[in-house]
């Protein structure tokens, strides 16, 4: 098939559930991607934020291939190493006492939700089964996960979606104060709004939430599917704000780039998933977490995270230099390698002229502008990126 038919093909056999640039990538290595034609692409993109570590990173692959000679799948009824060892260091390095696995952020948070309702049947008090939402949030595309997501352009056709969800203006402690009540299970929030924009809360807000959590005996769930694993210039992003949740969820870059997703949970809570609560057929396959577990050593033996954040402090400052340049640029956010430009001008124009000139950004929200690159992005690169970024924006003057 030739490269042009894998466009055409695709048109006829692919559900259109993306509007696809008309490129194919053929492949990668570190933050470069090629087309069909050779053309080469800095990526800043990674996958939606999930390859952390780049592309085709040699000690992920040594590690998928060496697992996938010995043991490909054998099923939860039995226990492997690389799971357990995978579950140990998540622990180790965070919060939690307890790991779930299973395979996206979606089925991560569909597993959240679960285990926060099945908490309160287990203390008796079965009415508690409210979880409270921000708006413009993201939180997948299963009907429970679209439920609890606060964009209506995510639920538009698939009413009536599930009961129990409510939602709040992030940011806003008396909006969640008042909507707090003893029907009320946990508050489900990103600690970032990567999808909603790059929307950063105020640290007081944070400290104020987990208070009110706190005071009411509600749990605090925090979706770190797109700023866990380094993401935001630390390991886990609720450690920007000094607190911790009751229970978080994690995906994308996990295992950087194959489907690995996992909800995490402190003991008091994770024992509300006895055998036969909840379950995964595909969850913590020992391929997935060799490759997850090779990962987040290397995040931690390459001191991956700390670059990630003295990068994302440069890259930040870059984009602030346009945005004393052009009266256009409404703002920039974001932390660590998770940054959004606000722009007033058409955000897909600007994508596509990026792409022509070899560089893949995203758009969100329609004007915002989101960089997430691999984590070891370097200064070049940066500094490639904003130039290309300030001719075009010239183009707009």
């Amino acid at each position: 098939m030739s490269d042009m038919n894998i466009k055409e093909q695709a048109e006829k056999v692919i559900a259109k559930t993306y509007a696809r640039f008309p490129i194919v990538i053929k492949r990668g290595s570190g933050c470069t991607l090629w087309d069909e034609d050779g053309k080469s692409y800095t990526d800043f993109v990674a996958g939606i934020a999930v390859c952390n570590l780049g592309h085709a990173h040699p000690g992920i692959a040594k590690a998928l291939c060496d697992q996938a000679k010995i043991l490909f799948h054998v099923s939860n009824l039995y226990y492997t190493q690389p799971q357990v060892e995978l579950a140990a260091w998540l622990v180790e390095h965070s919060f939690a006492d307890r790991v779930f696995f299973c395979n996206s952020g979606a089925e991560a948070n569909e597993a959240a939700f679960k285990i926060a309702r099945k908490y309160f049947k287990d203390r008796n008090e079965p009415d508690r089964f409210r979880i409270i939402a921000m708006e413009k949030s993201f939180h997948g595309r299963t009907m429970a996960t679209l439920s609890a997501t606060g964009q209506a352009k995510i639920k538009k056709g698939f009413d009536p979606t599930l009961q129990g969800f409510d939602f709040v203006p992030f940011n806003d402690i008396k909006a969640l104060r008042k909507k707090i009540s003893n029907k009320v299970c946990a508050v489900l929030m990103e600690p970032v709004q990567g999808e909603g924009g790059v929307r950063c809360p105020d640290p007081k807000y944070m400290k104020a939430v987990r208070r009110l959590c706190d005071e009411t005996g509600t749990l605090l769930i925090f979706d770190e599917i797109q700023t866990g694993i380094g993401r935001t210039g630390k390991l886990f992003a609720y450690e920007h704000f000094g607190i911790e949740p009751d229970v978080m969820t994690l995906a994308k870059a996990l295992a950087n780039g194959l489907p690995a997703g996992a909800m995490l949970a402190k003991e008091q809570v994770g024992e509300a998933f006895g055998p036969g609560s909840h379950a995964s057929t595909f969850g913590g396959t020992p391929v997935v977490t060799a490759a997850s577990l090779e990962t987040l050593r290397t995040i931690e033996k390459e001191n991956i995270v700390e670059y990630c954040s003295s990068t994302g402090v440069y890259f930040k400052k870059r984009l602030y230099e346009l945005k004393n340049r052009y009266d256009f640029i409404e703002d920039v956010r974001g932390f660590g390698l998770l940054l959004g430009m606000k722009v007033g001008i058409e955000g897909n124009s600007v994508v596509n002229e990026c792409i022509n000139r070899g560089f893949l950004i995203n758009c969100i929200q329609g004007k915002i502008l989101r960089f997430i690159p691999p984590l070891i992005i370097s200064i070049e690169e940066i500094d490639s990126l904003v130039d290309c970024l300030d001719k075009i924006f010239a183009g707009h003057l």
